[in-house]
């Protein structure tokens, strides 16, 4: 089962960034142990922009 922070950015990353839930469950699957990866895979894999990866960050560190 999920972690509640994770739940709680999964959350942010769909209805604040509108990043599709296959490109959450991708990054996820990369790395299920380690979801402070979450926004490094998703931008390594071009699904963020520098931009979103910058809000997710800020978002991370108020959450």
């Amino acid at each position: 089962m999920k972690s509640t922070r994770l739940q709680k950015l999964v959350h942010f990353l769909r209805d604040d960034l509108a990043i599709p839930s296959a490109s959450i469950d991708l990054a996820i699957r990369h790395q299920p142990d380690m979801p402070n990866l979450l926004p490094m895979i998703l931008w390594q894999y071009g699904l963020v922009t520098l931009e979103q990866l910058d809000r997710i960050f800020d978002w991370m560190e108020t959450a």
